[in-house]
Order: structure tokens, then sequence, then C-alpha cells
């Protein structure tokens, strides 16, 4: 079939459109790696550049050193990991029954999580219960208040509704319970939709930080965000952050200047998350459209 005059103008158009998007998009990334990787001289010589002039990985170097930097790692990882496990469980698990035309008050269940996605209790009311539970300081205060959000619960309860029916029945009628069914139908046929949402739950968690610099008053328990902003602001009360900041002062400008530091820590620290999108991104389209075409 030949493609009409309109056809091949809105294909250029969104060529366009989508090209400019992507360079706008890449461009800001690119420009901090470079910065991380080019000396001095050249990041005050050129200004604006996307590749450096002559690279060398002394701001890394530097940046690695900093025992801090690991611990600050580790919590990270404890926090995605926790949180991506509990919001795929408790989300599909809340989700499953509310798919199910015959789950008692299931319209009144949904109204009330719309409602929440509209409302909430504010700040200081849920500081005031994280302090109550004696969650502060706990990895489960960065943990379980996200675990079921409304929005995910939405896309996954419109997914599983999507499901045939017919197999709920023929499984039941070879004797499985809601259980079997769940645990042993739904689930391997929800792939897409389970890795979109542990996606979602793991960059989330990757990239928050307010709430730990609310819940988590340990320096040895802050996150990598919390440590990088603490960085970039040059927080001198804060000591896992201090070492980088002496260390600079004890060696050759020359060499490197702060926004060589910033910018490597800042690749360092998105470099682990960048890693899940190629994985994860033959299911973005399936998971997203078949959890969203049902309102």
């Amino acid at each position: 079939m030949i493609p009409s005059k309109g056809d091949r103008f809105f294909n250029v158009v969104n060529l366009l459109l989508l090209t400019a998007l992507a360079l706008a998009t890449l461009y800001p990334f690119l420009y901090v790696l470079t910065i991380s990787l080019s000396k001095p001289a050249d990041i005050n010589r050129l200004g604006l550049h996307v590749l450096p002039l002559d690279p060398t990985w002394t701001a890394y170097r530097k940046v690695l050193a900093n025992p801090n930097l690991y611990t600050a790692y580790l919590n990270t990882m404890v926090r995605t990991g926790l949180g991506v496990a509990c919001v795929v469980a408790l989300t599909s698990l809340t989700a499953y029954p509310l798919a199910k035309k015959s789950f008692p008050l299931r319209s009144l269940w949904m109204k009330l999580l719309v409602f929440s996605m509209m409302f909430s209790g504010g700040l200081i009311p849920s500081y005031l219960l994280i302090k109550q539970l004696g969650l502060i300081n706990s990895v489960w205060a960065l943990v379980l208040p996200t675990a079921v959000t409304a929005f995910n619960l939405i896309v996954m309860r419109n997914f599983f509704e999507a499901i045939p029916v017919e197999l709920d029945e023929s499984a039941k009628m070879d004797g499985g319970g809601d259980w079997t069914v769940f645990m042993r139908i739904v689930l391997p046929l929800s792939t897409p939709v389970l890795a979109v949402i542990a996606l979602w739950a793991a960059v989330g968690h990757w990239n928050a930080w307010f709430d730990a610099m609310i819940y988590m008053n340990d320096l040895k328990k802050q996150v990598l965000q919390l440590f990088l902003r603490h960085y970039i602001i040059n927080d001198p009360n804060n000591p896992t952050t201090a070492n980088l900041s002496s260390e600079f002062a004890l060696n050759d400008m020359a060499q490197v200047v702060p926004e060589n530091l910033k910018a490597a820590l800042i690749m360092i620290i998105s470099f682990p998350i960048l890693l899940a999108y190629p994985f994860t991104q033959k299911y973005f389209v399936k998971g997203i459209m078949l959890g969203s075409v049902k309102g």
C-alpha cells in the first residue's frame, strides 16, 4: 500500500519531533559524561561540548576512592531490592482480587484508590505515622509507604482483567483454587506488566532522596542520591562527603576540579539503573498498553 501525501507528511514531522526529543534527552547525559572525562582546562576553554578532547579517568579514581560511596551504594541496593520485591508482591496480590468482577464492593475499593491519587495525608502526618511505627532510621520507612500505589494497582488490575476468564474456570474445574490460579496461571502470563512495574519501582527507589533525608538520620544509612546531594551542595556538616572535598583540596587543581568530581559521581550513581532499561524495554509496549486499555 502506497502511503498518501498526508501520511508521508505526518511521518516526516513525527521523525523530526522524535529526533529533536532524542537529542534533547541525550545531550545533558553526554555533557555530564564529557565533563567527567575532561581536563579542567578543556572545561573552562570550550564551554558547551559533547566530546572530551583528552579523556582522563582522574575524577572517577578520586570518587571511587571514597569508602562512604560504597556504603551508600549498598544502602541503595538494599532499598531498591526490598522496594521492588514489595511493590511487585503487594501490588499483584491486591490487583488480582480487584480484577475479579465477583469481588465484594469492587467498585467502592476502586473509587477509594482513585481518591487517594488526588488527595494524600501530607508530609507531617506521614512523618508522625512513620515515627509512631518506630521506623525512623529503618529501610522500611523508605519501602513501605510506596509499596502499593494507586497508579501501579490500576495498571496491573487492567492487565489481569485482560486474561481470559476461561483459563480461570478451566483451572478450577481441575481442582485448582484461587491461589493456584494466581501463582501458576496469572503470574506467568503477566510477565510484561510485572517487568514494567518492577522497573518503575526500581527507578523510583534508586532516584529517591527526599524521604531518606526525612527518615534517615544515621549518616551510615544514607542512600546514593542523598550522598550526591550533600556533595553537590558542598555540605560541610556531612562527614561522608567531606572526604571528597578534603581530598580535592590536597590535590593539584590542574588535574581535577569540583565539576569533574560532581559529574563523575553523577555518572557512577546513574550507570547501574541505566543498565536495567535494555533488559526490560521489550516488555514496555505490551505491558503498558494492555494494562491501560480499560479504565
